[in-house]
């Protein structure tokens, strides 16, 4: 198996004789931006977890960029549902902290530069000063996303980072993502269950089964299908539903969650 991020026979295990999945394989090549999506209980954010250092498996390994991962790192920004925003710093100094935690010795002058400009490129340049009670839902996510971005880390790792916000906010959002993920190259793993978000984002979509008992017995979740996503790379969100394969593709998307996301 080639690629920057490697995960090999991933299984995990809360009860020895019921894993929630088992023998999850795949690889993410640098600058691919790979979606994830499957029914709640299949383990998509324990393998995130798994990704960012936070958790670990009952078996397997996954490897980033030839080392194995084994605890947190800033090479790896993570990005979840909720913003997890220190309420009492500015965006500013939020943005700062990490920053700081990158690169200690970083000049006043280039922290400065390198804060504002990462808030620009996520829109906030008016709300630096701000602190999140000050901020709508949105703009808290889009300080969340500036932030990871700003330590520029080698993959980025996003948990439903759209799932609490409304249609509107969260569609302006991923129009930005997406901006900044082409201008930056960035490699990234997220975690979706907008079937229409995956489409629109992804190079490729990983289909995760749940566990379920079959006639034979227990059988654990896992991976079981990866769609390559075959739109063109510069589709946007108001184009989407005009291109062809569009409808092919999200239906045949659907119809997985609707009749076969269960291991039989």
């Amino acid at each position: 198996m080639t690629g920057f991020l490697q995960v090999e026979k991933l299984g995990k295990a809360y009860q020895a004789d019921k894993p929630v999945f088992a023998d999850v394989s795949f690889a993410i090549d640098k600058g691919e931006f790979v979606c994830i999506i499957g029914h709640s209980g299949c383990g998509k954010t324990t393998i995130l977890n798994v990704l960012a250092g936070l958790d670990t498996a009952s078996a397997g390994h996954a490897f980033m960029d030839g080392r194995e991962i084994a605890g947190p790192s800033l090479e790896r920004g993570v990005v979840f549902q909720g913003h997890a925003l220190m309420p009492w710093l500015t965006v500013r100094q939020n943005i700062e902290f990490a920053v700081k935690s990158r690169w200690p010795d970083m000049p006043r002058a280039d922290l400065n530069a390198h804060v504002e400009k990462f808030v620009a490129m996520v829109g906030l340049s008016p709300a630096i000063d701000k602190k999140p009670s000050q901020l709508s839902g949105g703009m808290k996510q889009r300080v969340g996303i500036a932030r990871a971005f700003s330590i520029q880390p080698k993959m980025l790792l996003l948990d439903e980072p759209f799932g609490a916000l409304d249609a509107l906010t969260r569609g302006t959002i991923q129009d930005e993502l997406m901006g900044i993920v082409r201008e930056t190259q960035q490699t990234v793993f997220m975690i979706t269950h907008d079937v229409d978000e995956a489409i629109l984002l992804a190079d490729r979509i990983l289909l995760m089964s749940n566990g379920s008992e079959g006639a034979n017995g227990y059988v654990p979740g896992g991976m079981a299908e990866v769609v390559v996503n075959t739109l063109p790379r510069s589709r946007t969100r108001a184009q989407l539903h005009h291109l062809d394969g569009y409808y092919d593709l999200r239906n045949h998307i659907v119809d997985f969650l609707v009749t076969r996301a269960k291991a039989h």
